[in-house]
């Protein structure tokens, strides 16, 4: 199979959360190559106001996975890092979701692509816009600069770090 590009979601707002994203990158950098990784950004849960702030980022990956066996692997390294099933939108250490993955547009019963929530969360496309700012959503036909530009920014903070991440996992990046 040919390599696809995949964008990826990352989310924690549980335990060391910084640490659980860059713990993330590592167990997805032993199965997928990790291309690019967003800055961190702090954000006000959406959903669900009573709860800790997330630290949110954005990656991309290029991989022979299929979107199924990408869907195994996120939800498999969510459990290994101590997610519950059945968590969504309540407190976590990490979620990670399947932003957009090359052109494919598809919907199963355990799957949709491009992520249906994503137009709605500036914690995914803002972060998205940084590392992927002219790539085009393959349903709404706009850039995700331009998508990230018709939500308010509000309760996203740039925090100007960024996650030290194993290029082509080759090395563990330092997690300090």
């Amino acid at each position: 199979m040919d390599k696809a590009t995949a964008y990826l979601g990352l989310g924690s707002n549980l335990g060391n959360r910084q640490q659980m994203l860059a713990q993330a990158l590592v167990q997805l950098s032993r199965k997928v190559a990790v291309e690019a990784v967003s800055s961190l950004y702090e954000t006000k849960p959406l959903y669900h106001a009573d709860q800790p702030l997330f630290l949110n980022a954005a990656c991309r990956i290029s991989t022979s996975l299929g979107p199924h066996q990408l869907l195994t692997l996120v939800k498999g390294i969510e459990s290994k890092l101590g997610r519950q099933p059945n968590s969504h939108n309540t407190p976590r250490p990490i979620d990670i979701d399947i932003l957009i993955y090359d052109d494919l547009v598809m919907q199963s019963q355990t799957l949709t692509i491009p992520h249906p929530r994503m137009l709605e969360r500036a914690f995914v496309l803002i972060p998205l816009a940084e590392i992927a700012p002219d790539l085009v959503h393959p349903v709404e036909v706009l850039t995700i600069s331009q998508l990230a530009q018709k939500l308010s920014p509000d309760g996203v903070w740039l925090l100007g770090a960024t996650l030290a991440y194993p290029e082509g996992g080759r090395h563990v990046p330092n997690i300090g």
